[in-house]
């Protein structure tokens, strides 16, 4: 197996990673998710909270096994642009603006696995072997 395949897994595990821990994170803390997300003045703050555990933690747990992977990788980006652009806006504040780019650049990368997809060690390239 190519070294190519090793490191789009591994690429794929250091996403994931971050994705699965805050959606972990929210889960243990569901009220003070929710504070949060109405402190930026964000409307529905439950169904935005299950969303975001939707999006990272399921998004995150499918981007690791590889299923569905450009699809997963387009809305995971889609949601950490937009919580780049509501959550991390002060750019006064150096902290916010380290966090928002770090975002920006994690949709770098999720955008470089939609584009090339999971790699051969995936459940996307087991099922297309399979068809």
């Amino acid at each position: 197996m190519s070294q190519t395949n090793y490191l789009a897994a591994v690429g794929r595990l250091f996403l994931a990673i971050l994705f699965i821990f805050s959606g972990l994170g929210k889960i243990m803390a569901p009220e003070a998710t929710q504070g949060y997300i109405a402190s930026v003045g964000l409307p529905l703050p439950l169904p935005s909270y299950l969303l975001a555990i939707v999006v990272e933690f399921g998004g995150g747990l499918l981007l690791l096994v590889g299923y569905q992977t450009r699809i997963v990788s387009l809305v995971i980006a889609a949601f950490t642009l937009a919580t780049a652009f509501v959550f991390h806006n002060n750019f006064a504040d150096q902290n916010q603006m380290i966090h928002f780019l770090k975002n920006i650049s994690i949709v770098g990368g999720l955008l470089q696995v939609a584009a090339f997809g999971a790699g051969a060690l995936s459940l996307d390239a087991r099922r297309l072997s399979i068809a």
